[in-house]
């Protein structure tokens, strides 16, 4: 993995590796695959310590409604891309007893939905998604899943003060592609907040959450 990868990068969606990518495959859904697998490794750091009550970057948010959120909106989007039902709406519970074995296979089931619904670049520009707000065009809806996954792993990762399970070139990556977008459309009740200040010497996974509009 990349600067602050995983420690153990097995655990969850151990195919994803990149030098195991094939060719032609969206660079996207690569990254969406590399997110499941740090954001993985930040869920069983909060497993590990039972720390599903500690506070997030999300405001009002602990750790275990985080992840919640996380999970339905996985469930979500594979019933989406696969043309089924996800069983049950987004804030309902979707973790139960078992918060880590919840995230693993919605983090499997996830994978699988995208490899199977966009396995090139041609087939994820044809893709539409159908999202709470309408539908969305396959590249901006992979780029939206990326975010969730992505955000919402460094949530957990910084809640426990695990950084160091960080991918830092993903979350570099993807802060230079919304700088590039219009984002006003997107900064409302719900979605992201008004940017944060955040020094440019801070490291990614600082810088990112700002942008979105969480205090780090």
């Amino acid at each position: 993995m990349p600067a602050g990868g995983t420690d153990n990068p097995q655990v969850f969606c151990s195919h994803d590796r990149p030098d195991r990518m094939m060719a032609g495959r969206p660079a996207v859904i690569g990254r969406i695959e590399r997110a499941l697998a740090m954001t993985g490794s930040a869920v069983q750091a909060v497993d590990d310590g039972d720390a599903w009550a500690i506070p997030t970057p999300c405001p009002e948010w602990d750790a275990r409604t985080t992840l919640n959120h996380l999970v339905g909106g996985m469930r979500i989007f594979t019933a989406e891309l696969t043309g089924t039902g996800p069983g049950g709406r987004h804030h309902d519970d979707w973790l139960g007893t078992d918060p880590t074995g919840a995230y693993r296979a919605a983090a499997e089931a996830d994978h699988a939905a995208w490899r199977h619904a966009a396995p090139t670049e041609a087939d994820l520009a044809k893709a539409t998604v159908r999202l709470g707000f309408g539908p969305v065009p396959g590249p901006l809806a992979a780029l939206i899943h990326l975010t969730e996954v992505l955000v919402h792993g460094v949530d957990l990762a910084i809640a426990v003060n695990r950084t160091d399970l960080v991918d830092q070139q993903l979350c570099e990556g993807l802060l230079a592609r919304m700088r590039q977008m219009d984002m006003d459309a997107f900064r409302q009740p719900g979605m992201f907040g008004p940017q944060e200040p955040a020094p440019e010497s801070a490291p990614p996974h600082a810088r990112l959450p700002a942008f979105l509009g969480r205090q780090v």
